[in-house]
């Protein structure tokens, strides 16, 4: 049966259904997948070059928002290698020893064969946990930048193993790559030479195709090239709208790809029983993950937060099961039972990763037990001096409300922001701004907030700013709060969980346009008061 348009508004009922469960869209565009399966539908090539897009892109924008100075730190590439080491090991004898129960399809398995497949669950899935985290608005905070770094150091040993199986060496003209740092210069003026249209976005599939392009042409993988042209411009001061700009057309192709892993093939119940043993693996995983990042000297936190993002199966786990299937390494139902397990991987880490941080705040007691007692220079909390007004998110919104309480105040004033770059680039012009996170309990019960009058929660997620909410609450923070809003229903929740003030970006930014002109035109003219 052939593939018909109508799957684009089977797979938005999915993702809409989805939703209101409270769970991830992208559930719902797993299940459609299987479910067209089942049905009898075939996929066309359209449904292929959608995912393989979406994925491009998602590498791209990853490269955008990835510091590479911060692959080179023990916590990325120790904390990447170790864990898929001992996984490896662990799994491969567990699934060796179910073998020789001579229990249903485990019977078959051979010890090299255990080995390929606990290799192949050792990576963790870079789509997933980007899409989470970008969900939340996280990826550039701490957690979020040291899951970027593992996940990218993973993907670049898979590339590495790929390529090495397949016999595919890289060209000896890759040893031209090692001038693209020359061409850095260059790239960034290009981009800021597109400004703010249309030609923007283009200028981004362009990068992106281009780099996989000349990554395929030495014959290296084309993700991996696409990764590399976005690391290259993530210096650019067009980085951020760069990536913003390309968000929605990632989302929309990366629809295909998950609608794609339930076309890999239907399970029969005793590949499900097997998939669910696979999956038994997945708190080793986290825990691994827990243990070495806060032997690294990494906060529970963090260690948590990220281990979360990481406790699932990868996507490049079916591209080496796929490949192991054609070397004859692995049988056609191993391929069907791994993909069924990093499809359930992939529902389960959407779950947890949503309530990471109440989960956090329930078991903290505990996970602090395993914390270190130093603290590595990123990790330790900064006490502002005498501040009256706080202002929670640094950026453009954050920072012309800074300059604004700046006057109003005179001093007392500080912001707040989990991004180092842009703390560094902010007090490089003089700007009172400390580095922290405010959905974090530890930062707000180590920071003395008695002198504070006024908290300015300047984040975009509405859902964000209610967890703030609770946190101030657990502190007995006694000033007021103000929050800003995309929508008046978002306005309208939180002035019901408790703040003074609730701005509407959009329905308010005439008003405050006309005041400011008011202003500057007739000196005499009164501001009027902020409503609620």
């Amino acid at each position: 049966m052939a593939l018909d348009p109508v799957l684009i508004l089977i797979a938005f009922g999915s993702g809409l259904l989805a939703q209101r469960v409270g769970m991830p869209p992208l559930i719902g565009y797993l299940v459609a997948g299987f479910g067209l399966h089942a049905a009898g539908f075939e996929p066309q090539a359209l449904l292929d070059q959608l995912a393989n897009v979406g994925v491009t892109l998602l590498l791209f924008v990853i490269g955008l928002k990835l510091s590479v100075r911060q692959l080179v730190k023990p916590a990325i590439w120790v904390g990447a290698t170790v864990p898929m080491i001992l996984f490896t090991a662990i799994s491969t004898g567990i699934f060796y020893l179910l073998s020789l129960t001579q229990w249903g399809i485990f019977s078959q398995l051979k010890l090299e064969t255990a080995a390929l497949i606990g290799f192949t669950l050792s990576f963790s899935s870079t789509v997933v946990a980007v899409k989470i985290l970008e969900d939340r608005n996280e990826l550039k905070s701490r957690h979020g930048q040291i899951t970027l770094g593992i996940l990218v150091m993973q993907d670049l040993a898979a590339v590495i193993f790929l390529s090495v199986s397949a016999g595919k060496w890289p060209s000896i003209f890759a040893l031209l790559l090692l001038g693209l740092p020359l061409l850095v210069k260059p790239f960034h003026h290009l981009l800021k030479a597109c400004k703010h249209g249309e030609i923007l976005p283009l200028a981004g599939f362009g990068f992106a195709y281009a780099g996989g392009e000349l990554f395929e042409l030495v014959h290296m993988k084309a993700d991996l090239g696409a990764l590399v042209f976005g690391a290259m411009l993530h210096s650019s001061s067009k980085a951020n709208e760069l990536a913003k700009s390309l968000m929605s057309f990632k989302d929309l192709f990366l629809i295909g790809f998950f609608l794609s892993i339930g076309f890999m093939a239907l399970p029969n119940w005793e590949m499900l029983v097997a998939a669910l043993v696979l999956m038994g693996a997945i708190p080793l995983k986290g825990w691994m993950f827990f243990k070495v990042l806060t032997l690294l000297k990494l906060r529970s936190r963090t260690s948590f937060l990220s281990s979360l993002s990481l406790t699932n199966f990868s996507e490049f786990g079916l591209i080496v099961g796929v490949m192991s299937v054609s070397t004859g390494w692995l049988s056609q139902e191993w391929l069907v039972i791994i993909a069924l397990a990093v499809s359930l991987s992939f529902i389960l880490s959407s779950i947890i990763a949503g309530r990471a941080h109440s989960f956090y705040a329930r078991w903290k007691g505990v996970l602090k037990s395993f914390e270190r007692s130093d603290r590595l220079p990123e990790d330790r909390f900064v006490q502002p001096e005498s501040p009256r007004v706080l202002i929670i998110g640094m950026g453009r919104v954050g920072t012309g409300a800074y300059e604004e309480a700046l006057r109003y105040y005179g001093e007392g004033v500080w912001g707040v922001d989990s991004d180092v770059e842009r703390i560094q680039n902010l007090q490089s012009h003089g700007i009172s701004v400390i580095k922290g996170d405010a959905e974090d309990a530890d930062f707000w019960e180590n920071l003395d907030t008695s002198s504070v009058e006024l908290m300015m929660l300047a984040i975009p997620s509405v859902n964000d700013m209610l967890d703030i909410f609770e946190l101030l609450k657990m502190v007995k923070y006694k000033g007021k709060i103000a929050a800003i809003a995309k929508y008046e229903d978002e306005r309208q929740m939180l002035l019901a969980a408790g703040a003074s003030v609730a701005f509407n970006m959009y329905a308010q930014a005439g008003t405050g346009f006309a005041v400011e002109t008011f202003s500057m035109v007739d000196q005499e003219y009164k501001k009027p008061e902020c409503a609620n």
